[in-house]
């Protein structure tokens, strides 16, 4: 028969559904194991990047369902957002029609993958089953003071004509959607309070040793922890006060200006109170147009412009002139900074622009205090208190917190710590998303929707277009409400959630999502979380992962949860490369799944994905390699064909060590069990598939050449052919189902159980000593196993057998392997 897998494919996943295989339910007395990998948006088709996710995480459920564990594999869709927004715009269709159609269609695919999932349990945000509780756990994150809402400068998109999350501003200042540059603009947003939970959030990286390092070093970088001085000083010929924070507070003396960011609360003051208002008005007016990554740029050009003011140093009295300067956030510490030129190399580029006196107050321990009329650069490092006072000769290292405390002590600042993460911004001008259950009354204010009336549905009778991109706005219809407290006319909420808000939770309803009385029963995450493996992109890495940290620290403080981290362990799988490039549509490198699946089978993309490459480095995309993929794959289907007599005829029931004399018989035996032993580790702990793969693929040569002639030996090859089919199903289930069930099983492979290891077949029978002179090999001789590399050397080398082939030659080297093989290079 030919190896026809579109047939073999269909069957098994049919038989996959009809029988319930991949169900699962909490307890019992297997351990348990969640497997997720994160869900995708539907945008319309799988790409090669979902089919390297999907893979890492089916190989891994399917090889913990056989390791006896009761495994969670669940699949979902990531919903709302703004392609789907996009798509109706341009092809004239409602989001909702567009969205619930393409979830169709990547379920069907991913059923023709033959993932393992638990469709049951799947879940879509869109629908207001899910959204329901999305906005319920915004009421509760309300009325525990961690929804707000205020106005502030807010990145903003032209093109999504939406505000952006600091974490969605990327590749210098570009929306992290469209490309778009993005601008900032005053407006009032809802926030979530993130920052309650930045020192937690920083501490408990160090609890999660199964997550690349990588991905902890980017989030210790955004979260961002500084501990310093909160300081005012005094604005001269005014009642205000300017706040600043600084971490150098043993560079106090060496103030030379201050800077505010260009939309700072005071700039205003001094614009209306200054005769050149107008020209401050406009150089805040060019700032303020300008990305922060443009603004804080390691390089870039430091622009500012003097106010004509000056403010009071709280140390000294000293009267020091106050600029704005582009380089200063308002987002980030206070928004003001005291300049100390000599000491922090952009301060002191912008002192050298506009004459600003530099003057050194930390001067080398081993050299003279530095000339701030002649310094190239800012001396940056730890040296020795100078022109600091009391605090002059003291190490700079000891003169820091001691100068904290005088400070703290003379009631001139505080010491504080504080974070460069900023609470999370969820409101999006968009249609397409939760509504946010808030109703504007002129009595009562803010109203919360009461949770008995949700969920606060979209209404699907509205159309996207381009000059109405959030028809909520304009509908008076779903906009007029009444206040739930008092009954008077009043205003719902108009914008939207950010769709991170729906990612944040997913996990926990695949856990329990069978109630409609909670989002989740905690008897059920009690059981399941927190997720033992998460699969996904490194992208995510200060957006979604920072988001869904947060949640779940949250609700545990409300309650909800026990855990305080959602994810255990963490793979962040790299790039699907061709061409040298990213996979993109918009690089016209894009090899569409459908096609591969068509023409080789699902097993045969699954095959080459999981061995192209490890799954932490990007994968080179290759016509060759798929090809390679499906010839090995009709190798094993050819191996079990072409003895299914022998194999149909021999007993399953695995042959003994000592039952075995013959050496090539203990040899395919050790190979056996070598194998199951080496691929367990590969998939259970080094987490390297490929390597699993290739002793999958020496295994199968090895029985390729194996010749049985007797009853016994029948029963050896029997027995490598079955253990070459438990431990490659998790890659080509398929496949494995079907020759499983013609060497008569009836049994379903997926649950079958993980072969265990005859420790007795890895005891190794002797060493071979091989003798290499010029480059040929000339003998081999045995020794016994069992000694030490240094004793198998020094035995080797005292044989009167070695010593006699070594007479009138010189050893090059020797290369000992303990109980495998001494090789020794000698020169004639």
């Amino acid at each position: 028969m030919a190896y026809d897998f579109a047939r073999i494919e269909e069957k098994w996943q049919t038989f996959w559904e009809r029988e319930g295989v991949f169900h699962v339910e909490a307890g019992g007395d297997r351990p348990k194991f969640y497997c997720l990998e994160m869900f995708p948006y539907p945008s319309g088709a799988l790409h090669m990047g979902h089919l390297r996710n999907y893979s890492i995480g089916d190989l891994m459920a399917r090889f913990l369902m056989m390791r006896g564990f009761n495994v969670l594999h669940p699949m979902g869709f990531d919903a709302f957002g703004l392609p789907a927004e996009n798509a109706a715009i341009k092809y004239g269709v409602h989001p909702n029609d567009w969205t619930l159609s393409n979830i169709d269609h990547m379920t069907e695919q991913l059923k023709q993958m033959g993932c393992s999932y638990d469709w049951r349990r799947s879940v879509a945000t869109c629908r207001p089953d899910y959204y329901r509780w999305t906005q319920w756990l915004f009421l509760q994150l309300y009325k525990a003071g961690l929804a707000y809402r205020r106005q502030a400068p807010v990145n903003w998109c032209d093109s999504c004509a939406t505000v952006l999350a600091n974490e969605q501003v990327v590749d210098g200042g570009h929306c992290w959607r469209c490309g778009t540059a993005v601008k900032k603009k005053s407006l009032t947003q809802w926030f979530l309070k993130i920052t309650d939970y930045a020192q937690e959030l920083l501490d408990d990286l160090d609890d999660l040793p199964g997550w690349p390092e990588r991905v902890r070093i980017m989030q210790r970088h955004w979260i961002g922890r500084s501990e310093g001085v909160r300081l005012s000083f005094g604005l001269d010929g005014g009642d205000e006060t300017i706040e600043t924070f600084t971490t150098r507070i043993d560079t106090i003396y060496g103030v030379t200006f201050v800077a505010l960011a260009a939309e700072h609360p005071l700039v205003q003051k001094l614009i209306d109170r200054s005769p050149d208002g107008r020209a401050m008005a406009d150089f805040v007016a060019s700032v303020t147009q300008k990305s922060e990554i443009e603004r804080t740029a390691v390089g870039g050009e430091k622009e500012g412009l003097f106010t004509g003011f000056y403010a009071v140093s709280p140390v000294d009295g000293r009267r020091v002139p106050i600029y704005i300067a582009n380089y200063i956030l308002m987002d980030y510490g206070t928004g003001a900074i005291m300049g100390v030129p000599a000491h922090d190399e952009r301060d002191f580029d912008f002192a050298r622009k506009y004459g600003i006196p530099v003057i050194a107050v930390i001067r080398p321990a081993d050299g003279p205090v530095p000339d701030g009329e002649t310094m190239a650069v800012a001396f940056t490092e730890d040296g020795v208190q100078c022109n600091s006072g009391v605090f002059d000769g003291l190490p700079s290292a000891e003169a820091l917190p001691r100068m904290a405390l005088w400070f703290e002590e003379r009631g001139w600042g505080k010491r504080e710590i504080n974070f460069r993460l900023r609470d999370w911004l969820l409101s999006r001008q968009r249609y397409w998303g939760a509504p946010i259950p808030i109703v504007y009354c002129d009595d009562c204010g803010m109203v919360p929707v009461p949770e008995e009336e949700l969920p606060l549905q979209l209404p699907l009778d509205l159309l996207v277009s381009e000059t109405t991109r959030n028809p909520l706005t304009t509908s008076d219809d779903w906009r007029k409400t009444t206040c739930p407290r008092c009954g008077r006319p009043a205003l719902r909420e108009t914008d939207t959630m950010d769709t991170f808000i729906c990612s944040s939770w997913y996990f926990l309803r695949f856990a329990s999502p069978f109630t409609d009385e909670a989002p989740f029963l905690k008897a059920d995450t009690d059981y399941w979380m927190a997720v033992d493996q998460y699969i996904g992109g490194i992208e995510h890495a200060c957006l979604h992962l920072i988001y869904a940290r947060f949640f779940t620290k949250a609700l545990a403080d409300l309650g909800y949860l026990t855990v305080r981290e959602p994810f255990s362990n963490l793979l962040t799988q790299g790039m699907v490369i061709k061409d040298g490039a990213k996979m993109s549509k918009s690089l016209g490198n894009v090899v569409d799944p459908n096609e591969i699946i068509k023409k080789y089978g699902a097993d045969t993309a699954r095959l080459f994905i999981l061995f192209a490459s490890p799954p932490e480095k990007d994968l080179d995309w290759s016509e060759q390699g798929v090809e390679g993929a499906h010839r090995f794959l009709r190798r094993v289907w050819r191996l079990v064909e072409d003895n299914l007599d022998r194999l149909l005829s021999a007993v399953s029931d695995p042959v003994a060590m000592g039952d075995l004399v013959c050496a090539e018989r203990r040899s395919l035996k050790r190979k056996i069990h070598e194998t199951i032993q080496s691929v367990t580790r590969d998939i259970d702990v080094e987490r390297q598939f490929n390597t699993a793969l290739a002793r999958l693929m020496e295994l199968t040569n090895a029985l390729t050449a194996f010749r049985a002639t007797d009853d016994v030996d029948g029963r050896l090859f029997r027995e490598g052919v079955e253990v070459l089919l438990l431990c490659l199903s998790p890659v080509a289930p398929h496949l494995c189902e079907e020759l499983w069930q013609m060497v008569g099983h009836e049994t379903c492979l997926a649950r079958e159980s993980w072969p265990g290891v005859d420790s007795s077949a890895l005891v190794v029978d002797g060493v071979t000593v091989v003798f290499q002179e010029n480059g040929k090999l000339r003998e081999r001789l045995q020794f016994p196993a069992g000694l030490s590399k240094e004793e198998l050397e020094k035995r080797v080398l005292s044989d009167e057998r070695v010593r006699a082939r070594l007479e009138g030659r010189s050893v090059v080297k020797v290369i000992a392997v303990p109980d495998r093989l001494v090789n020794v290079v000698v020169r004639g």
